[in-house]
């Protein structure tokens, strides 16, 4: 790194999202081969989303999720390896918890797999005993409410 400008902001409309891709590719086991199409997705159903750029190069990323007040989701927290190990990361999940979105929620999840050590020195505690899982992408045969509604109504 040479003489690096880093600067943080929370305009989706600047994320480069072939640049998102390549870092997840590049720093993540969890998101590699994600395509640019359910990126831009997920950034447009996510607030706050929260990029870090040495000058026009991505080097790391955040978003959550929340309903503003009772409960909101971190995901996809990612500093690029070359950038790790001096307070980013630290920065971004910061810069995440003071968006005005989030600084009223009441309980704030994330998911890791091997950073729990990391989490825990921001203020995040294990939690073992609500967190649940449904792999959605096997069940995609349930019905609509609305349909299963109905059936009940005609008495199928």
């Amino acid at each position: 790194m040479n003489e690096s400008r880093i600067q943080f902001s929370e305009r989706k409309s600047e994320i480069d999202l072939y640049q998102l891709q390549e870092l997840l590719n590049v720093s993540t086991f969890w998101a590699k081969g994600r395509s640019v199409e359910d990126l831009g997705i997920a950034i447009a159903n996510s607030e706050p989303v929260i990029s870090v750029c040495d000058r026009d190069q991505l080097i790391g990323f955040a978003r959550a999720t929340s309903d503003g007040i009772y409960r909101a989701t971190i995901w996809d927290v990612v500093i690029h390896p070359e950038y790790q190990s001096n307070g980013l990361g630290s920065n971004l999940v910061k810069t995440v918890l003071s968006h005005p979105r989030m600084r009223r929620v009441e309980r704030i999840y994330l998911m890791t797999t091997h950073q729990q050590g990391f989490y825990k020195k921001i203020g995040f505690q294990p939690n073992t005993t609500t967190t649940m899982v449904l792999d959605n992408l096997a069940n995609l045969t349930f019905a609509p409410a609305t349909e299963v509604q109905l059936q009940e109504s005609l008495g199928g």
